[in-house]
């Protein structure tokens, strides 16, 4: 049932007072708010009628009410307006984000740190590489009659290469051959392909030939395997405390051992290989752990086909508009980082103090 304007404006007001104060919102505080020309009675009424259709909760009998996770859905997807980053913030973003920043790790482990700090909620930060990934040329290197050296190069510019020492000598003309095969067999496949297509040549390959090949297909299948994990970086996790909603260690311990030990399959992963931002509220979260928690994400792009994202966990209470352009924001900062681009310019910015 569509809701009337009316009912819109008094979520709207429920929802950005208890956003700012963590308090359940009454009846007058929400008439100032929403500059509403009607009674407190009939505001009260609608506000029944809000809890009894699920966008509203009354903590206690004789409290005002709180958003309920449909509520804070309805918020998110119709009422919130744009969050503009003022100057004060994009320069505190920039400056941070312009850190000493070297390696891949060290840039997504520093912006997540950056985000805890701006957001005072606890974030996480990881890269995805693309769906698929594989490997784009192999070489078989001599280094003595028993050793060589297998060299792999991914389609993402990866390479890495093994010793391999063997029980028997080989020449480089074979190595040369056996090169030869794997680029022309086993290259553009899949980690999930490789495994199969090893098994179909094992069938008519000479015995010796099958080893080296068998090497040097495992040591490919190592370097895939690799890459498709997805290291999670998390700061601020003791953010958490400063939170009306988790002041208590029993209501902060199960997030906190969450967040601890999170790894890319426990986290919202919508955003992996996607553009933009997202929010999930509540009971939206697959796991159990966030069942009573929001977390808002950003994606960002590494180049070569890589993705990363970027995102913040803390209560349902949060403040949506304005943690989402933040993390676009810090997003769009880390896709031009890593394509040596400038930083974002202006337009998300006004005049203002953070």
């Amino acid at each position: 049932m569509e809701l009337s304007e009316r009912k819109k404006k008094i979520l709207r007001a429920v929802v950005e007072s208890y956003v700012q104060n963590a308090e359940p919102v009454g009846s007058k505080a929400v008439a100032e708010l929403a500059g509403l020309d009607v009674s407190s009675a009939t505001i009260r009424n609608d506000m029944a009628d809000l809890e009894e259709q699920g966008y509203l909760e009354q903590p206690h009998t004789s409290a005002g009410r709180i958003p309920s996770p449909k509520g804070y859905r309805l918020y998110v997807n119709e009422l919130m307006g744009d969050y503009k980053l003022s100057i004060q913030e994009t320069e505190r973003i920039n400056e941070a984000l312009k850190g000493k920043m070297q390696a891949l790790d060290r840039v997504i482990d520093e912006a997540g740190r950056v985000v805890a700090k701006l957001t005072q909620y606890p974030a996480f930060a990881l890269t995805a590489p693309p769906e698929r990934v594989t490997i784009r040329r192999f070489d078989l290197l001599l280094v003595e009659a028993t050793a060589f050296i297998a060299v792999v190069m991914t389609d993402l510019s990866s390479v890495q290469n093994k010793l391999f020492h063997l029980d028997r000598e080989v020449s480089a003309s074979q190595l040369q051959m056996l090169s030869t095969l794997l680029n022309t067999g086993f290259t553009g496949l899949t980690l999930a392909e490789l495994g199969p297509k090893l098994t179909e040549v094992a069938r008519h390959a000479a015995p010796d030939a099958y080893q080296l090949i068998e090497l040097a297909v495992s040591f490919g299948m190592e370097v895939l395997e690799e890459l498709s994990k997805r290291p999670v970086h998390t700061a601020g996790i003791a953010n958490l405390l400063g939170h009306p909603e988790f002041q208590t260690l029993e209501k902060a311990q199960p997030l906190m051992s969450f967040l601890d030990q999170a790894d890319a399959a426990s986290l919202p992963a919508k955003l992996s290989v996607e553009e933009g931002s997202n929010i999930v509220i509540g009971p939206e979260n697959v796991s159990e752990a966030l069942k009573d928690s929001s977390v808002v994400m950003a994606s960002y792009d590494l180049g070569d086909g890589m993705k990363g994202l970027i995102g913040v966990v803390g209560p349902t209470r949060m403040d949506y508009a304005k943690i989402s352009a933040r993390l676009a924001y810090v997003a769009q900062g880390l896709s031009q980082i890593m394509g040596q681009a400038a930083l974002p310019d202006d337009k998300h910015t006004k005049e203002g103090t953070t």
